[in-house]
């Protein structure tokens, strides 16, 4: 909004000519958000206690500790990534970019899913919501619309193909099968996001991280300049999505501030659906759909000890895992919470560094 404004009004102030910089727009659009959090968090959690009575239903089969330390804590914090993260997007992106729009309406949709589920649990009394097809169909029916925008926004042949990390001049092409591809990218982005979102501040760091490399990533492709000298495949106008990004991570901020151990709110699907979405849907329209699974690669750990699991006991009848998603397998062996949530943000901070290294090598 900001930056539309400055095109009508002209460039002779200096604070309108700094809004027209990219970088600044970003590093507000973080702000802005992180602020808006802290201020508007203590008064939604407040609100959410005094609706919600009980809080989030616990899974009666999950670790025992949780049935006591847990109950009570409220849910659907997400609301609060969702609104400052989109308030400060309206604010201060490019109202006028397809990439931004897309980004963000998936990311709500997503958000909305998940809030009808965090109200069917907490309506039910019951840590079961959607029924688990449901929740697919509509992920996957949002995920091909807004992978058949990229394609066409981006145009062909790249559009249409997959970008392989380290090899500068190799690309896939997949043709009108690329929004089903890009649809499997958001869908497992969102619900592998969602898997791991079972510990105090075990999700939204590791979404930070992925979502500060996506941001420099979505600068770089997005700037013909230093794609080109990196030898990454432009994506114009996709530097957009940095003030996106920079506005998740602000907002993500001030919900850790509020999510930190001991949780005063948890963000329930409606956080967790919404943000793995917007990971994924920043991996498409940047097309770094696999530098998201080195990048995001907690994530995909964390959902392959539930595929792991689920196969093995379903052949076997016996457990891979004490528990699975992976982080409840090291509750099961006695690793206290902090322990398994700093060594899991280390792991993060690796894979994110590990997926920075493909940029420079080519």
């Amino acid at each position: 909004m900001l930056f539309d404004l400055t095109r009508h009004v002209g460039t002779h102030f200096f604070l309108f000519n700094l809004i027209r910089y990219l970088t600044f727009r970003s590093g507000a659009a973080c702000m802005t958000s992180l602020l808006a959090s802290l201020v508007f968090g203590g008064p939604l959690i407040r609100w959410l206690r005094s609706v919600q009575r009980a809080g989030q239903p616990i899974r009666p089969d999950g670790p025992e500790r949780h049935l006591l330390e847990k109950k009570g804590t409220p849910t659907m914090g997400g609301v609060l990534i969702l609104t400052t993260l989109t308030a400060s997007t309206l604010l201060w992106a490019d109202l006028r970019n397809t990439y931004v729009w897309t980004v963000l309406l998936l990311t709500l949709g997503y958000g909305v899913l998940g809030m009808i589920d965090d109200a069917i649990k907490l309506t039910r009394a019951s840590f079961r919501g959607l029924s688990g097809r449901g929740k697919l169909i509509v992920q996957a029916a949002l995920g091909l619309a807004a992978a058949s925008v990229f394609m066409v926004t981006t145009g062909a042949p790249l559009g249409s193909s997959v970008a392989v990390p380290v090899f500068k001049s190799v690309l896939i092409p997949l043709g009108y099968g690329f929004p089903v591809f890009g649809m499997l990218v958001m869908v497992g982005s969102s619900n592998a996001v969602n898997l791991t979102d079972g510990l105090d501040g075990l999700a939204i760091v590791p979404t930070i991280i992925a979502a500060g490399v996506f941001a420099l990533i979505s600068y770089l492709v997005g700037n013909h300049v230093f794609a080109e000298y990196l030898q990454l495949h432009p994506v114009p106008g996709a530097g957009e999505l940095c003030v996106f990004l920079s506005a998740l991570i602000g907002a993500g901020l001030g919900f850790l501030w509020f999510n930190a151990p001991p949780a005063a709110v948890f963000m329930g699907d409606t956080g967790s659906l919404a943000l793995g979405g917007a990971l994924g849907a920043v991996a498409v329209a940047v097309k770094h759909e696999i530098v998201l699974a080195i990048v995001g690669g907690l994530f995909v750990l964390e959902t392959v000890s539930v595929i792991v699991q689920v196969f093995w006991f379903k052949r076997t009848g016996k457990r891979v895992f004490l528990m699975a998603p992976l982080h409840h397998h090291f509750e099961k062996k006695g690793w206290s919470e902090p322990t398994i949530v700093i060594r899991f943000w280390i792991i993060a901070v690796i894979l994110a560094l590990v997926g920075l290294g493909t940029l420079k090598i080519r």
